[in-house]
């Protein structure tokens, strides 16, 4: 008689529902990202001193760049979007580093308040717009829910899970 190997492994514990919320919020960051052609590091929703979760962007090559400051603003905007989506709501607390970050982004531009906060209201209505696409949505989901198996997912995987979703959704 042989004895199996067998590892032990403490079982992982439910997802919470602010575990979901983060996976979505992260989910969003990254999809968008992948929509605007900005390669993604990897998707985590791993807490630490900082943060509740973590969408890191490659420094890779991408692709061409209409406006820069606009697609890191969609970005930002994709992981409140997708979490909104989710919850039904925006929680601007929650999201309050992306937040910080957007402004800082959009004070480099010229304009009034006035005129900044329409260009606020126009970006993120793009970056809704975005998770509506064919497939989009789909991917956010998919990764959501590898986020919450293995709590970080690489980024090779998010790419996978959104052309998969996204291929899908046109045929």
């Amino acid at each position: 008689m042989t004895e199996e190997n067998t590892v032990d492994e403490a079982p992982r514990p439910e997802p919470t529902p602010a575990d979901v919320t983060t996976a979505y919020h992260e989910a969003g960051h990254a999809v968008i990202a992948l929509s605007l052609q900005r390669p993604v590091e990897r998707v985590s929703i791993e807490p630490n001193q900082i943060r509740l979760g973590h969408c890191k962007l490659s420094k890779g090559v991408h692709g061409p760049l209409k406006d820069s400051v606009e697609t890191e603003i969609l970005i930002l905007l994709g992981g409140p979007g997708a979490e909104a989506r989710h919850t039904g709501d925006y929680d601007w607390d929650a999201g309050s580093e992306d937040m910080r970050t957007m402004r800082k982004l959009l004070g480099m531009r010229p304009g009034s308040d006035r005129q900044l906060k329409r260009t606020e209201r126009r970006l993120l209505d793009k970056a809704e717009y975005l998770l509506d696409q064919p497939g989009v949505w789909t991917s956010v989901e998919r990764i959501v829910a590898e986020l919450l198996r293995s709590r970080t997912v690489s980024g090779r995987a998010v790419r996978h899970i959104f052309e998969q979703a996204v291929r899908h959704a046109r045929k």
